[in-house]
């Protein structure tokens, strides 16, 4: 996962590219046999423990996933953090500086 987090005039960008596969469970193989679902379930960023964004995703969401999303009340060099989990109970976290 890809964290990006910039600061201008009070307000912070935070880009995240997120690889996964984001299989929906509808589709088949080469064989004929079908591929599990295995896809992102909830997203959660946080900045000095206060949550700024929590999302609820389902197999809709297009394979490696790109969030952009925007907050106030941070400032440059500090840290935001991106978690997110998926249907098979793996989860991911990355942190990113304050640009």
């Amino acid at each position: 996962m890809r964290v990006r987090a910039t600061e201008e005039g009070g307000v912070t960008t935070v880009r995240v590219l997120m690889a996964h596969p984001m299989e929906t469970g509808l589709r088949r193989g080469s064989d004929g046999s079908p591929i599990a679902a295995h896809y992102i379930t909830n997203v959660e960023a946080t900045h000095n423990g206060r949550t700024v964004l929590s999302g609820v995703w389902g197999p809709a969401v297009s394979q490696n996933p790109f969030l952009a999303f925007k907050f106030r009340g941070a400032a440059k060099g500090q840290r935001v953090a991106v978690r997110w989990t998926d249907n098979r109970g793996g989860t991911r976290t990355e942190e990113a500086v304050i640009a």
